[in-house]
């Protein structure tokens, strides 16, 4: 006999111990994993989600590499602004002191001729030289309308388009690829 308010530990029937134990039995049953189909959607739901965010992702990454050509072409703009209010005239890299910081520099860059590295041609730490910009080229030009191009080019992802950039004495040009490898 129990006390008032107490549940007995042995129940009043076999009957009811029976269904207790077949119900569970069915939970257990059911908690014990997920179907095949079920880890299936899974997959394909996945699949999709990266399906979508990795073109996106290695979009994103080639732009922030382009900020790279934008911020080093800023430099030499501001390198040969300062250096043709002292000497009166547009100068090499070596002559300007312009040099890259870091060690993950992607772009060739190019000001003059662009043919001889450490004075007019900077080659990249990463990659290969994709050569000169064949859309805008560098140079420097004096009396009586001195003026300069640098420009910059790299091959991001190793496909046949070359990333172009170039900026000049009037700061033209370096906002907007000459030619982008970004897609």
């Amino acid at each position: 006999m129990n006390a008032p308010g107490m549940v007995s530990a042995q129940s009043e029937s076999p009957l009811a111990d029976e269904m207790m134990g077949a119900e569970m039995r069915q939970s257990a049953r059911r908690q014990q994993g997920f179907t095949l189909i079920e880890l299936m959607i899974v997959v394909a739901v996945l699949s999709i989600v990266a399906a979508l965010a990795i073109p996106n992702y290695l979009r994103y990454q080639m732009q922030t590499r382009q900020s790279e050509a934008k911020a080093n072409l800023a430099g030499i703009f501001m390198a040969e602004s300062a250096h043709f209010g002292e000497q009166s005239m547009f100068g090499t890299f070596a002559q300007i002191g312009f040099g890259l910081a870091g060690s993950v520099n992607r772009y060739a860059y190019r000001v003059g001729a662009g043919t001889t590295a450490g004075s007019d041609l900077v080659l990249p730490l990463m990659g290969v030289d994709p050569g000169p910009n064949t859309i805008v080229p560098s140079g420097l030009t004096g009396q009586p309308a001195p003026g300069f191009t640098a420009t910059a080019t790299a091959n991001l992802d190793a496909d046949s388009t070359i990333d172009m950039w170039h900026v000049n004495d009037l700061k033209q040009g370096l906002q907007i690829a000459d030619l982008s490898d970004v897609n």
